[in-house]
């Protein structure tokens, strides 16, 4: 798909707000980054409790090689303001529940789609609205028509965790995220049913994404199968709620800002750095749909452009527009761009992207010299 002039950009933010939100950021994020740690620590303690072998295996292969989503997503916590621990503690333990289930989907013995949607009945209950757990809160619900079973409570208990900090949400912000992180959650857990499938999982996954043709206009089926599968509108809803500030309008701003383009983004650049792998391990890539690494660069480039200019309007834009230039310098300092001859791509995305991304680039290089952020694989 040709890269195209964009007529609903906006113009770019004032050079002082831009520099003043990736300052604010980078100042705050080795802290952060030892908040993250020390929940992530703890989680990884109650996985090594999980009687069954293998589900013990996946969670704490989930912690370990995946931590990078935590620490990422983390980030929306800045946003929360003095709601960041509570803010930190949700988003652990959603993007965990995440990262857990997808290994249990796709490295694990699983039972198809019937059982990938009953395990990710975890999501939508972390964002449900407040009340009792289906089925009266029963443990092994998640893993009902899976073979493994006995995680001594561990995915009950990062819903509950999850739960816990939405109900202590205020009200009206509550009633409100809970509307909007539903439609995400749902989406994505939808996602995550037919994508895992032994066979016919293209053919399920392009019927799954041209039903949400309304909601990304424009887009091919394999770009709006990939905007689904990013957390990061929940979390971004999930800040403004912890502050108080969310009112049911804002939530639709903030959930239509994010889907498509910044969430179509964050998993275009996650899965364009895994080309290698994926196609070694047979998983299933939405770049391998573009022509080339080249026409993915330059959609990449026109999801970023789009995704700055969909925050410009959103309470906080900002920090929001930050986190957006971000996400290219996370994924494409990693050391695996290099490792698959992306390099010169990479550049080329770089350098559109404009001086806030290539400082934040920067910055990612030397915070992954010291040892105090991770590659996004080991």
């Amino acid at each position: 798909m040709p890269e195209s002039p964009d007529p609903q950009a906006r113009p770019a933010a004032r050079p002082g707000a831009a520099v003043a939100g990736v300052l604010s950021v980078a100042r705050a994020l080795p802290a952060l980054l030892r908040d993250i740690d020390a929940l992530l620590c703890g989680w990884q303690a109650r996985a090594a409790a999980i009687p069954d072998p293998e589900l013990r295996r996946q969670a704490q292969s989930s912690l370990t090689a995946k931590r990078f989503h935590c620490e990422g997503g983390g980030v929306y916590a800045l946003a929360a303001g003095p709601a960041a621990a509570r803010a930190s503690r949700f988003i652990v333990a959603l993007q965990t529940i995440s990262d857990y289930l997808d290994n249990l989907c796709d490295r694990s013995a699983a039972c198809g789609a019937a059982d990938f949607a009953q395990m990710h009945t975890a999501m939508r209950e972390a964002v449900a609205p407040p009340g009792p757990a289906r089925d009266n809160g029963d443990p092994l619900r998640f893993y009902r028509l899976h073979p493994n079973r006995e995680d001594g409570g561990y995915l009950d208990m990062l819903v509950h965790t999850c739960r816990a900090e939405v109900c202590a949400l205020p009200e009206a912000a509550r009633v409100a995220f809970t509307a909007e992180a539903g439609l995400l959650v749902g989406w994505y857990c939808e996602l995550q049913q037919y994508k895992h499938l032994p066979s016919g999982r293209e053919e399920a996954v392009r019927r799954f994404a041209e039903g949400l043709a309304s909601h990304a206009p424009g887009l091919s089926w394999y770009e709006t199968a990939a905007a689904t599968g990013s957390t990061l509108g929940v979390f971004a809803l999930f800040a403004s709620a912890a502050t108080g500030a969310l009112t049911a309008p804002l939530a639709r701003r903030i959930r239509r800002a994010y889907f498509p383009w910044v969430t179509g983004l964050h998993i275009l650049l996650d899965y364009w750095i895994d080309r290698t792998e994926d196609s070694v391990g047979g998983d299933m890539n939405f770049t391998f749909y573009y022509r080339g690494a080249r026409e993915a660069a330059a959609r990449l480039r026109t999801f970023r452009r789009r995704a700055v200019s969909a925050v410009a309007d959103l309470p906080g834009a900002a920090f929001h527009r930050t986190v957006t230039s971000g996400l290219p310098a996370l994924y494409l300092a990693d050391p695996k761009v290099a490792r698959q001859g992306l390099a010169g791509d990479a550049w080329r995305v770089l350098r559109a992207a404009g001086p806030e991304t290539w400082f934040l680039y920067w910055a990612v290089r030397w915070l992954r010299a010291q040892g105090t952020l991770r590659p996004v694989a080991p």
